[in-house]
């Protein structure tokens, strides 16, 4: 067990550079995603599940559909299309692929081993995330919140059109 975190956490660091230093969008986002699947394995590994799953469901599904989003909004045209298309070449999928078929063979052997021989804790389960979180930390919760709330107001208020005396006068 010990083997598949250090290999998880390698591939986490070589992704995780490899976002940094991509002068592609896509490309890094590739990696990104990889490099959220393999904290999400060091997650599991470790013996927590849960935050395993929402490491997957929230940030490698929901944020990264997010920058995709973003990447399709900032297309520009043709110019753009043909651009994306020579992103997309089998070459580009290389290094993702590789890094995700060493983390897909580490989680099968993780899930293929008996929980008493991996000597990893004992699993943390939902319920008692959600009374921790609404309990001990509700004040940090609520914190969170707060400053989430925040930053999706100015995000707003930066990305809104001001209209100029022209548009106000054709109203």
């Amino acid at each position: 067990m010990t083997l598949i975190y250090y290999l998880a956490a390698a591939v986490a660091v070589i992704s995780t550079a490899m976002v940094i230093t991509r002068s592609n969008a896509v490309h890094a986002l590739l990696y990104m995603i990889v490099s959220l699947l393999s904290l999400a394995l060091i997650f599991f590994t470790l013996g927590a599940p849960f935050v395993a799953a929402l490491e997957v469901i929230i940030y490698a599904g929901a944020i990264v559909v997010l920058f995709v989003f973003v990447i399709m909004m900032l297309n520009l045209g043709a110019e753009a299309t043909a651009r994306e298309r020579r992103w997309l070449q089998p070459k580009a999928w290389i290094g993702p692929a590789i890094l995700t078929a060493i983390l897909f063979a580490e989680f099968l052997v993780v899930v293929a081993t008996e929980p008493a021989a991996t000597g990893a804790p004992a699993g943390v389960g939902v319920k008692r995330v959600g009374a921790a979180l609404y309990g001990r930390y509700v004040l940090g919760v609520e914190l969170a919140a707060m400053l989430l709330l925040a930053g999706l107001v100015g995000a707003f208020h930066l990305g809104r059109r001001v209209p100029s005396g022209d548009e106000e006068d054709e109203s």
